[in-house]
């Protein structure tokens, strides 16, 4: 592990050096022979998680963010989480948050503004402690703001907590502090990748490259074109079109990554940490120009610097703030253009010039930075992680082949528990949903827009076939009940994006809405949820429809032409009065959606 930066509390981990900034990366000696696979980095304390699932943590510990007592200057365990597996850690300000392998979250440091999410009005937990309200959740991803927190669950809610004085929480506009997990409503459908936190402001990004931000903005660094705070969620418009796969934060100021490599950065730029060259503020996003014509692959942002990381050279590019020797360049300047951190780098092409010891080369495998530190954990082998690529242990739950395949193959007797409470929470989920069956080919779903859905309906008709089959019923059984009790339920006339609409397409694929005995719990309340559509969503999903295969189209039309001649002849056989209502607003359901197909088709 290489790290520089302020080293005035420790947080560099490198034991009790004199210096107080370390101006280029120096190898920290602790974590020799260890995997790395997170660093969380505070204000002036660092998180360090290690491939075996254990927690080391160094820097300040006044309010208690360590969660151990031991030193402060060389990286400790924290004891308390010996029991877990934990597989993901953030830090805020003077807080922690630790994620383990069950999808549970354990908080500790200051709680002054209700960042732990436990409702104990203690100042500060010096001792990890899980959050119980998140208990029946299973957690994807956990993020830090400075005195904020987010997470990301696997069923696609995205929940906020602690401080909301700029509207980080995206809860509306009371400005009140929450002390436990709130889930952000209005998000409600959207198939989400990642969230992400800076000082006061948050974002969540999704699976097509959508990007919606809230909180602080007062230098732009929502990139919604102005400095107005906002207390909701927001889509950023300009970046819905460019691919972005990643985003992280400083204290005001955002970075985000394309799947094609490039970087956009936008927000406060007073000491160069937007890399234009410039110190001006961005309230737009606008790319780093002088990184253009190299792939980037990971990018990490600290409170007022940034940095960049390119393969194929194998270097780290930074810029913005150097005081503190954050930068990296042998210089406490700031740089107000990508300049690259000190070392010898070894590029991902294969191996580079052979290196003495006193000249040895590292192979970078993934960068780090938050407060004033930057980190570098590098090995032998030369192959660094791509934050492109997702990660599916750090996903919401999807529908795809792998996951079928595991859930069918548990045919005999009873579903474990597990496949059980996995079924349930997918086809609860309308985000779930909205996130399977996405296409990888051309027209691929990072183009969804309002003409293109970005679905594989190929895709949806084949998995949802092999799901349904007749040898798993009690797959068949529970999809069934989730779909009707809570899925369609939930269903709102005014989704937050067009990527909630999806489900609309995909779901009449699945052969239990074919099915006659099913027509009044699952055919007609679809329909219904369709024609209750507010105008604008309802002419997104015409669009897509008119688009559709015309043997897709056709069985969509035949569907619902199954379901009223079902009613009529209901009807015919002769029905109590106290029915005759129900199944005639049934029928003006059915005919109602065959109506808007109709318009489709002509």
């Amino acid at each position: 592990m290489l790290c520089w930066g302020n080293a005035s509390f420790g947080q560099l981990g490198l034991g009790g050096i004199d210096e107080e900034v370390v101006l280029e990366p120096k190898d920290c000696p602790f974590f020799k022979g260890q995997v790395i696979c997170e660093v969380g980095c505070g204000l002036r304390h660092t998180a360090f998680l290690l491939g075996d699932g254990t927690v080391y943590t160094c820097g300040c510990n006044d309010l208690g963010q360590l969660g151990h007592e031991k030193s402060r200057k060389k990286p400790e365990q924290v004891g308390a989480l010996d029991a877990q597996i934990i597989v993901g850690v953030s830090c805020g300000e003077a807080h922690t948050l630790a994620l383990n392998d069950k999808g549970q979250v354990f908080a500790w440091g200051l709680a002054s503004d209700g960042q732990l999410g436990f409702t104990s009005a203690e100042e500060c937990t010096r001792v990890p402690r899980n959050i119980k309200s998140l208990s029946e959740v299973q957690v994807a991803q956990v993020a830090c703001g400075f005195r904020h927190s987010l997470a990301l669950a696997k069923g696609g809610s995205v929940y906020s907590w602690g401080q909301n004085k700029y509207g980080q929480l995206g809860l509306g506009s009371d400005g009140k502090n929450k002390t436990s997990p709130c889930v952000i409503q209005s998000l409600h459908g959207i198939p989400f990748a990642q969230v992400a936190a800076g000082g006061a402001h948050s974002f969540a990004l999704t699976l097509s490259g959508a990007v919606f931000g809230w909180g602080r903005n007062k230098f732009g660094q929502l990139g919604v074109n102005d400095n107005n705070d906002r207390h909701f969620p927001v889509l950023l418009k300009s970046l819905r079109s460019q691919r972005v796969v990643y985003i992280c934060c400083g204290e005001d100021h955002t970075a985000a990554l394309t799947k094609e490599g490039g970087v956009f950065t936008f927000g406060a730029g007073g000491y160069g940490q937007l890399g234009h060259n410039s110190t001006n503020h961005e309230i737009n996003p606008r790319k780093v120009f002088e990184l253009m014509g190299n792939v980037v692959t990971q990018i990490a942002c600290g409170r007022q610097h940034t940095l960049a990381f390119i393969p194929s050279s194998g270097k780290i590019d930074s810029f913005g703030l150097g005081g503190n020797g954050q930068l990296g360049t042998r210089s406490a300047c700031n740089r107000k253009s990508p300049a690259p951190v000190k070392g010898t780098w070894m590029s991902n092409n294969g191996p580079s010039a052979p290196s003495t010891d006193a000249h040895r080369s590292f192979s970078v495998k993934r960068i780090f930075a938050g407060g004033d530190q930057s980190f570098a954990h590098y090995s032998a082998s030369q192959n660094s992680l791509d934050v492109r690529v997702p990660d599916p242990d750090r996903h919401i739950y999807t529908l795809n082949p792998d996951v079928i395949q595991r859930w069918l193959s548990h045919t005999q007797g009873r579903l474990p528990l597990e496949i059980a409470n996995e079924i349930e929470t997918v086809f609860s989920s309308a985000s779930c949903l909205n996130g399977s069956f996405l296409s990888e080919s051309h027209p691929d779903h990072y183009n969804t827009s309002s003409r293109c859905s970005g679905v594989d309906m190929n895709a949806a008709r084949l998995l949802f076939h092999r799901l349904t089959g007749p040898n798993f019923p009690h797959i068949t059984q529970q999809i069934a009940a989730s779909l009707e009790k809570t899925l369609i339920p939930g269903l709102t006339s005014s989704p937050p994006d067009i990527e909630a609409l999806r489900l609309y397409l995909t779901l009449p694929e699945c052969p239990l809405f074919h099915d006659p005995n099913t027509y009044q719990t699952l055919a007609i309340p679809l329909g219904k949820a369709v024609i209750s559509l507010k105008p604008a969503p309802l002419k997104v999903l015409e669009n897509w429809w008119s688009k559709f295969e015309p043997p897709v189209f056709q069985r969509l039309v035949d569907l619902y032409k199954e379901v009223v001649l079902s009613l009529l002849r209901i009807q015919k056989i002769g029905i109590a009065p106290s029915e005759h209502r129900t199944l005639t607003s049934f029928l003006h359901t059915a005919l109602k959606f065959l109506g808007i197909l109709h318009v489709v088709s002509e």
